[in-house]
């Protein structure tokens, strides 16, 4: 994984950033018996998702890598 920069992508930051705040919200809801505040983190969370894959289809994920065609068998 080291070598890879699995993660290391503005796409993966920006998801997992808005993703936490969702979660850090619905948890203080939930300490203070509040449904709607409780909901309204988890779709936060489902937000930082959506930012993520629409950064990541923009270009600013993991690039994949370049596939090469496989050579014929030799016989």
């Amino acid at each position: 994984m080291a070598g890879s920069s699995h993660g290391h992508t503005p796409a993966a930051w920006t998801g997992v950033t808005i993703a936490f705040i969702g979660f850090l919200i619905s948890g203080a809801f939930t300490v203070l018996a509040e449904p709607l505040g409780f909901v309204a983190g988890l779709v936060v969370v489902a937000i930082g998702g959506v930012v993520g894959l629409a950064m990541r289809a923009a270009g600013m994920g993991q690039q994949k890598p370049p596939t090469t065609p496989e050579a014929p068998a030799q016989s």
